[in-house]
């Protein structure tokens, strides 16, 4: 649970980054899956939320060097 949190937060602070300081960005978060927290197996959640994160996280790493 604790995990899922911190995921959680890392989630809102990249989003809120993509948000306000690369806001052409913001029509690929609409696209982006959300999953729903499955308490029968939070791993899976975990799984789900990290590969999401990472998905932002890379789309910005890709995008950053090109258009800064």
């Amino acid at each position: 649970m604790e995990i899922e949190k911190e995921l959680n937060a890392d989630i809102l602070k990249i989003t809120m980054t993509i948000r306000v300081d690369y806001p052409e960005l913001s029509k690929y978060l609409n696209e982006m899956t959300v999953t729903i927290p499955d308490v029968a197996t939070p791993e899976m959640t975990n799984k789900i939320l990290f590969e999401y994160y990472k998905s932002l996280e890379s789309m910005l790493k890709e995008y950053i060097p090109h258009h800064s």
